[in-house]
């Protein structure tokens, strides 16, 4: 019998939506979406380590919690695989928390495929993908093992595309909470809001070409309300421009804001400016 190694430790890169669309709400609730998603290299680290029951740590306390993706995965996977197998969890938090960078849900798809792996249950993708799409929209992508890819439906459906050429991205985390943002930004949206597909489509073509994205391309149908739904974010939208940025666009559902820029000396320099006014930024890349 093969020992499995004592710990095994993996890496829960972050996204960012080059486009986001809603062309409009379905009949079970969701809204239909096209979106082409890049991960980008930053990341949570996470260990596994097998154990009689289900743990988890944290370096932020209170996400050692049963709500927390992470735990819910390794339940759903135990409840759906009949295995009696446990882990116990170590969770080290880089992304920042409720940021519209999908962290927790790329959390959540680690933790599916280490411990398919490690608890022996060699389950199908098909059977992986049904646990992921009852556990939150964004984990499919992750799941799929993709770097760049066009998601649709309610995120489900997952094309992979050809990898972009490598692009700096600066990333502005303002310190803006707000409780339930996401369902409240999508009850937001009004019929204007919604779009055909037309930038998604754009952005697809371009990559398949191998061409680069530029700022310019990249949409996002939250950028035309999170400015009035976060308090204070069009201040550091300001701000990110007065620094350098060409276009400054929401990530996900926000508050973090980013750009792209072709040359790192440039993604330093937009950096180094917003630094000096002690603004978190990160300076990372595709992958």
């Amino acid at each position: 019998m093969k020992h499995q190694p004592r710990v095994k430790s993996g890496k829960a890169y972050a996204k960012i939506n080059l486009t986001l669309e809603v062309m409009g709400q379905r009949e079970d609730g969701y809204h239909e979406i096209a979106s082409v998603v890049q991960v980008i290299n930053f990341g949570d680290i996470l260990s596994f380590q097998l154990r009689e029951h289900v743990y988890l740590a944290c370096n932020i306390p209170q996400l050692a919690s049963p709500n927390n993706l992470v735990f819910k995965a390794a339940r759903w996977l135990q409840d759906f695989s009949g295995s009696s197998s446990g882990v116990a969890i170590s969770l080290e938090k880089v992304i920042p928390l409720a940021s519209g960078l999908g962290g927790g849900s790329s959390d959540a798809a680690l933790t599916l495929q280490v411990l398919d792996e490690i608890w022996g249950l060699h389950l199908t993708p098909e059977n992986l993908e049904r646990i992921a799409a009852n556990l939150g929209s964004d984990i499919s992508f992750f799941l799929s093992g993709g770097r760049t890819a066009l998601v649709e439906g309610r995120g489900e459906k997952v094309t992979r595309l050809p990898l972009l050429p490598k692009t700096w991205v600066v990333l502005v985390k303002p310190p803006i909470e707000v409780a339930n943002k996401t369902k409240k930004m999508y009850a937001s949206l009004v019929p204007s809001s919604f779009t055909q597909g037309e930038f998604t489509r754009n952005v697809v073509e371009r990559i398949r070409r191998g061409e680069r994205i530029t700022p310019q391309f990249c949409y996002n149908v939250f950028d035309e309300v999170a400015f009035s739904f976060f308090p204070g974010l069009d201040e550091y939208r300001l701000r990110f421009l007065a620094a350098g940025a060409s276009q400054v666009h929401l990530a996900g559902t926000g508050p973090t804001l980013f750009t792209l820029a072709q040359e790192r000396a440039q993604g330093e320099e937009i950096c180094r400016r917003l630094k000096k006014e002690r603004i978190e930024v990160y300076l990372t890349e595709t992958l």
